[in-house]
């Protein structure tokens, strides 16, 4: 897999990316160690005020209804809050992109939505983690439609397998109609996965746990060994919805700190360049 620079407004070139990123690992693997082998980092959910209003990026995380369960999943807040803000930290290293930060502690910052909560349309992005858990009723997929219909993009990440394929697939449905907006496989050659870097495959990044256990990638065995990626487009050709199954890009970006060996397989090669080609599409289109 190999990134390169493009676009005018990047200044910054792989190799260079890559330095950035690992130096930076090491003052996060110091920050990791006072926390339990894999440990997770419970936070509460950090909502925006009602009068809301982003003077640059805020990352932006969907809450909703777990209605199922997965193996290793944790609902919504799967890999929060710490995979919203490295990702953000990153963004902010590697593009020109202006990121909000929290006047008070200084750290980027992030907000958890829910569904059928007017703050969404403040945001021009949205993470949706364990999607195939989420469960949607009428209000909540009405102001989901409105959301992508006026510009938004919802990005889903983290479900393995077919059962959880499928209870994504309609729950997006009460959505979006999918007789007029189908979910159909993104082809390698769409410009979303060639903003700053060149990504030739979809990496199957496991979670930091599954890898730990030696077992390889695939979190289901030959069920979920092929990653794939999907989406939903408006009438225009933009991605209202984009969907990674078989494959947990947010873990890369959690644990960054965690492991060496996880960071330079996983985070640098395979998270960072997906999560970052991602947030130049949505705030670009």
């Amino acid at each position: 897999m190999t990134g390169r620079q493009r676009g005018s407004d990047i200044r910054i070139r792989r190799p260079i990316a890559a330095i950035v990123l690992t130096v930076l690992f090491l003052a996060g693997l110091l920050a990791a160690v006072a926390t339990a082998q894999w440990g997770r980092r419970w936070a509460p959910p950090r909502f925006p005020d009602p009068d809301f209003h982003a003077n640059g990026f805020a990352f932006g995380r969907l809450m909703y209804r777990q209605v199922t369960s997965e193996p290793l999943g944790h609902g919504w807040n799967t890999d929060y809050p710490d995979g919203d803000q490295n990702l953000m930290i990153r963004l902010a290293e590697l593009t020109r992109a202006h990121v909000r930060l929290d006047p008070h502690s200084g750290d980027p910052d992030h907000y958890v939505v829910a569904a059928d909560s007017p703050e969404i349309f403040s945001f021009p992005f949205l993470f949706m983690s364990d999607s195939g858990t989420a469960g949607f009723d009428e209000l909540e997929a009405a102001n989901l439609r409105e959301y992508l219909l006026r510009g938004g993009l919802l990005y889903a990440d983290d479900f393995w397998g077919d059962s959880a394929w499928h209870h994504f697939a309609d729950q997006m449905a009460k959505v979006l109609p999918p007789e007029e907006y189908p979910l159909v496989d993104i082809p390698l050659d769409h410009p979303i996965l060639h903003q700053l870097y060149d990504l030739e495959e979809i990496p199957q990044v496991p979670s930091i746990q599954f890898w730990s256990w030696g077992q390889g990638t695939s979190e289901l065995g030959v069920e979920s060994a092929e990653p794939h990626f999907r989406g939903i487009f408006d009438r225009d050709g933009r991605i209202m919805v984009l969907a990674t199954h078989n494959t947990d890009i947010a873990d890369g970006w959690e644990r960054e700190g965690q492991s060496r060996e996880f960071f330079e397989l996983f985070s640098l090669p395979a998270s960072y360049p997906m999560g970052i080609n991602i947030l130049i599409y949505a705030l670009s289109h």
